[in-house]
């Protein structure tokens, strides 16, 4: 498989509201943070940066449009309750724990993210609508999170995936069983991360 060039990532700027929505989240974040560990102990102190910088990046490969989204494996809502703080479109959260699913289901509540849905259950049985876009972040391999893409994208929809240092690994031991359109992307919060954006997903002789 040819690697994808790294490319430099489009801006990705917020709103007022969005900032005010994030402000509003950390303390909530740090809150539940010390009873269910939604981030890891030694970040908080770099939560901005780590956590929420890294899912802002993401806003700038999003296609436009109203079609829905969804996040899974979003956990303390990364990068998918971020992303739908800026974007006023359906957004679905994927979560099997339901304590983080309840801290989600919070989140949505008190700040009045009305297009969001969290959905507490396993990825394989979640029934969500055919996606325009999918997000996750360190969920696995590649191998492990392109069925999920595969059921749950729409068509013409994309795959937006965070990866770390293996990413050109990843990819390429994807190559024997699907056949993908791949770009990628340098992060701007990790030097040495990848930002996958896959599209036309399929397994190989499908």
């Amino acid at each position: 498989m040819k690697h994808p060039p790294a490319l430099d990532l489009p801006s990705a700027d917020v709103s007022r509201e969005t900032a005010a929505r994030i402000d509003a989240f950390i303390p909530l974040l740090l809150r539940w943070n010390a009873s269910i560990n939604l981030i890891g102990p030694t970040t908080e102190q770099a939560l901005r940066q780590r956590h929420i910088v890294d899912s802002i990046q993401l806003l700038g490969l999003v296609p436009p449009g109203d079609a829905p989204m969804g996040d899974i494996g979003t956990g303390g809502g990364f990068p998918g309750l971020i992303l739908a703080m800026a974007l006023d479109r359906p957004m679905h959260l994927v979560e099997s724990d339901r304590r983080k699913a309840a801290f989600l289901q919070t989140v949505v509540g008190e700040l009045g993210l009305t297009h969001v849905r969290v959905h507490a259950e396993r990825i394989d049985a979640a029934a969500l609508p055919p996606l325009a876009v999918l997000t996750a972040r360190a969920l696995g391999p590649l191998e492990k999170m392109l069925p999920w893409a595969e059921r749950l994208l729409a068509p013409d929809g994309v795959a937006i995936f965070p990866k770390g240092r293996t990413a050109l690994e990843e990819l390429e031991a994807t190559a024997a069983g699907w056949t993908l359109s791949a770009e990628r992307f340098k992060s701007t919060t990790e030097p040495d991360a990848s930002i996958f954006r896959l599209s036309r997903i399929r397994r190989a002789g499908a």
